[in-house]
């Protein structure tokens, strides 16, 4: 005797399986990790600070 098959949960794994490659592939093409975002912010404030840290004050 072949063994059953509930369609519904089949068609529903199939459609998460899907969706979590498209993010996959979607991470891996524009995504960055907030450790990322958050190193070139701080970077950037730092490059900011430096640059106003040079700047000559007339007398």
């Amino acid at each position: 005797m072949a063994e059953l098959i509930n369609l519904a949960r089949k068609r529903k794994e199939a459609a998460r399986k899907a969706a979590r490659a498209k993010g996959d592939e979607n991470a891996a093409r524009f995504g960055r990790s907030k450790a990322e975002r958050d190193l070139e912010q701080a970077r950037a404030a730092k490059a900011a600070r430096d640059l106003d840290g040079h700047e000559r004050k007339p007398d």
